[in-house]
């Protein structure tokens, strides 16, 4: 098996092998040219994040400087989803986020991982890990999600939090490492923060 094919197989691999280094570079020139679109070239936008992703549904919105190893050649987005400024996306494997899902600024989504073992370290030996993220998440700015995490449906990371194990649909996680704190429930229906009460024309 290449290094090549070991990119997706949780299996050590280098990641300098040349073959690997001439397509993500390559790729890279996608990525360059869309971080230097002017704000009124929503088309040219749409156009690039097309040809970047290894899908992306309707109606996604990512707010410049985007980072990613591969420039998203494996990430998956549904429709709807949101990213502000500077999200990072290790993207070295498969990175899947759900349908309106919203990511706050300076978010970073690492798949890849590298051993303990101080003598592999040396020699350059990576291993990638996916990352699932559902519908309707809200990761708040500066959180960490790591390689081999599922974040559940509808979940809220609060921000700075570093998630290094699965999150389950319906709470709201928080710390480093990240933990849920709470169940989303009745009380939300009614408040959208503190005591901050939901007008009930929005629930319409």
């Amino acid at each position: 098996m290449s290094d090549y094919e070991k990119m997706k197989s949780g299996r050590l691999y280098l990641p300098q092998d040349p073959d690997i280094l001439k397509e993500q570079f390559e790729r890279l020139e996608l990525l360059y040219d869309f971080n230097s679109t002017r704000p009124c070239e929503s088309e040219r936008r749409e156009e690039l994040l097309k040809e970047m992703f290894a899908e992306i549904g309707k109606e996604c919105y990512i707010e410049p400087p985007l980072h990613a190893n591969w420039a998203c050649k494996n990430v998956h987005f549904g429709r709807k989803v949101y990213a502000n400024f500077n999200l990072t996306l290790v993207d070295d494997t498969d990175i899947y986020v759900g349908d309106f899902t919203m990511f706050g600024p300076n978010v970073t989504v690492a798949t890849a991982g590298h051993p303990i073992l101080p003598a592999l370290r040396e020699k350059g030996y990576q291993y990638n890990l996916p990352v699932v993220i559902g519908k309707n998440c809200w990761i708040g700015a500066g959180a960490v999600i790591l390689g081999g995490v599922t974040i559940g449906d509808n979940s809220v990371i609060g921000a700075g939090s570093v998630v290094t194990r699965d999150i389950p649909a319906n709470c709201v996680a928080v710390g480093n490492p990240c933990r849920v704190i709470r169940e989303i429930g009745e009380r939300d229906e009614k408040y959208y923060r503190r005591d901050m009460k939901i007008d009930s024309e929005y629930l319409k």
